[in-house]
């Protein structure tokens, strides 16, 4: 499939969806192709889900209530109010 640079830009993401499956895209510029987009080959297998089965246990309590203290180190009524950050350098007018 060939496509003008405004198409490519305008449909992105369908070209993107239609790569994944395995179409290659030619995008060209005045009619002269320019790229080629082409799915990315992966050397790598996917990681394995379940690896670590078994290394770690999820607490008894961990879905229970953060101790006070704990709780309202987290709580925004509780942060330093500090001065704003600084932005970054000098504007310059234009």
């Amino acid at each position: 499939m060939e496509v003008n640079v405004h198409q490519a830009k305008t449909h992105l993401s369908r070209l993107l969806r239609r790569i994944t499956e395995g179409e290659e895209v030619i995008i060209a510029r005045a009619g002269v192709p320019i790229a080629r987009l082409v799915p990315v080959k992966s050397d790598k297998p996917p990681f394995p889900l379940g690896i670590d089965e078994g290394k770690f246990e999820v607490p008894e309590d961990f879905d229970d209530p953060l101790p006070p203290d704990l709780l309202a180190a987290f709580e925004a009524d509780n942060l330093p109010m500090g001065k704003p950050a600084k932005r970054g350098g000098k504007r310059r007018r234009r």
